[in-house]
């Protein structure tokens, strides 16, 4: 029997990265919503990508089988 292959769920491919270590990242949220009103600090902020937490980390392994996208 042959066996079967799982598949990365798309949408949080689109949504998240795996870094080199194994760390899933993910963007910040809100940067489309009144980028004038902001400060650039913050816009800065946007820019980066920064770790999920580790708790939220261990569901969405789940989506992402064999390890990255």
């Amino acid at each position: 029997m042959a066996k079967l292959k799982l598949k990365t769920h798309s949408g949080a491919k689109r949504r998240f990265a795996v870094s080199g270590r194994g760390k899933i990242l993910r963007r910040k949220s809100h940067i489309n919503n009144a980028r004038r009103k902001k400060r650039q600090a913050v816009k800065g902020e946007f820019d980066a990508m920064r770790p999920v937490d580790r708790t939220f980390g261990q569901r969405l392994r789940r989506l992402f089988p064999y390890g990255g996208t």
